[in-house]
């Protein structure tokens, strides 16, 4: 039998690196022989990808709460049994940007209080966490200015502002607090060389 792969998340504010640091690692694993599977969401499978153009596109209110967090779980459902699980089930290293932890923020916590209601339906739809997932922790503003700035049209939760920001970076450190076990901190405000020197170190210690 295929040993199980391993399955890595990256999480933090809009405008943390995380995207950047994922991509490096992904690239470094495959250079040392690994084989990777890079994927992101909302997306990472054909019907994801038509959902996150739903969610991450149009005015703040196009979406309540609630229909966000449906549609994020529909969209993660697919990712999993289309791109996910079967690369797990090969043997592959997933490195996947963003995860669950992203709802329990942004559609459980900054948005609404509906935190329990996430959990629950994660528990019924989804049931399963990353092995590891690594928080690039960033100074909001600075965020906000670098996700602003990157014009690609996918701006709907930067157009909440500053205070959706900072509101969600200390909620990623209160996931940190809660699931200690799976998250690792990584100080973001520094050279995107020094982070990934951080994040390759910690993930190769991990990986089995």
């Amino acid at each position: 039998m295929t040993e199980r792969g391993y399955f890595v998340s990256f999480e933090g504010i809009d405008g943390s690196g995380k995207s950047t640091q994922a991509r490096l690692l992904s690239d470094h694993l495959r250079a040392t022989g690994r084989d990777v599977v890079l994927t992101r969401e909302p997306g990472g499978s054909p019907g994801a990808e038509h959902i996150r153009k739903l969610v991450l596109e149009g005015a703040t209110d196009r979406w309540s709460p609630e229909t966000e967090f449906l549609l994020f779980t529909a969209a993660r459902r697919d990712h999993l049994e289309r791109t996910v699980n079967p690369a797990l089930e090969a043997g592959q290293v997933v490195i996947c940007d963003r995860f669950a932890d992203s709802t329990r923020l942004y559609q459980g916590l900054a948005r609404a209080d509906l935190r329990v209601l996430v959990d629950q339906l994660h528990e019924l739809v989804i049931g399963q966490e990353p092995d590891l997932t690594v928080l690039i922790d960033m100074d909001p503003e600075t965020g906000l200015s670098r996700a602003l700035a990157r014009g690609d049209g996918e701006d709907r939760f930067e157009s909440f502002g500053g205070d959706m920001q900072r509101r969600l970076r200390q909620g990623f450190l209160d996931l940190a607090g809660e699931f200690p076990d799976r998250f690792v901190v990584i100080d973001g405000n520094r050279p995107v060389e020094d982070v990934f020197a951080d994040t390759r170190a910690i993930v190769e210690a991990r990986l089995p």
